[in-house]
């Protein structure tokens, strides 16, 4: 049986609530066995906060969640002891022991939200010329918060990058890092074939597909349908949660 890998935003989370058919969706996952985790490329919450996101709302998440944050502080821990991080004040608790803002070898950038400014983005860009590492949760290009459209950390990456002359590390989607840490969370090998559930053609389905998964495209987020020009193809479309339960029954 393919695992299946399952974005938040967008699919089984929609502005700030449940989506409506999610509750059976992931009923039918547990009650079918099937090998499930839902990955966020998002760097404000943790896996554990996804799960007690569902809880608030009435359902009780049986399968793991991995978000970009927890992929990131995975990683770091594995090779680094000296981090500078930009991310939300909540999340840095998780970093404990290992902040050192003068003397970094690596600089770890999340979301901050509207405290980007020249500052920041210079400091960074001259610790990463003097020779610090820069790893990137993800490189995500804008996001829409209840319908707002605002510009993501990805665009402050590239321009730290092209200054720099130093490629970030990217953690989160479609970095193959973040698809096998979410399979090896499920238990499988890091290089095995899956499943992945999302709205973004890019990250999602593109991201899937160049490290051996297959995307199932769902149009209730970032992308509308119909697909038009668009180069990248989904190995499957639907319009909602629903009719994803019908692709799964007939592929697994």
């Amino acid at each position: 049986m393919l695992p299946i890998l399952i974005d938040f935003d967008g699919v089984v989370k929609l502005d700030n609530k449940p989506s409506p058919d999610a509750d059976g969706f992931l009923k039918f996952l547990t009650a079918n066995k099937i090998p499930s985790c839902i990955i966020s490329n998002s760097t404000l919450r943790t896996g554990d906060l996804i799960k007690e996101f569902f809880s608030s709302h009435g359902i009780e998440l049986e399968i793991p969640a991995l978000t970009a944050f927890d992929a990131t502080l995975a990683f770091v821990k594995k090779q680094y002891k000296r981090v500078q991080v930009y991310c939300r004040d909540y999340l840095k608790h998780h970093f404990e022991g290992m902040i050192d803002e003068e003397n970094p070898e690596v600089i770890v950038v999340g979301d901050i939200e509207n405290r980007w400014n020249y500052e920041i983005v210079n400091d960074i860009f001259k610790k990463v010329f003097n020779g610090a590492k820069l790893i990137a949760m993800h490189k995500n290009k804008y996001w829409s918060p209840h319908g707002e459209l605002l510009i993501d950390a990805g665009a402050f990456i590239k321009a730290i990058e092209y200054s720099s002359g130093k490629e970030a590390t990217l953690i989160g989607k479609p970095s193959p890092i973040y698809f096998q840490s979410a399979l090896e969370k499920i238990r499988y090998p890091a290089d095995s074939k899956f499943l992945m559930i999302g709205d973004d053609i890019e990250t999602d389905i593109a991201g899937a597909q160049s490290c051996g998964g297959k995307g199932i495209l769902i149009y209730t987020g970032k992308t509308k349908y119909p697909l038009i020009n668009q180069k990248i193809k989904p190995d499957f479309e639907v319009r909602n949660l629903a009719e994803t339960i019908e692709i799964l029954k007939q592929n697994l």
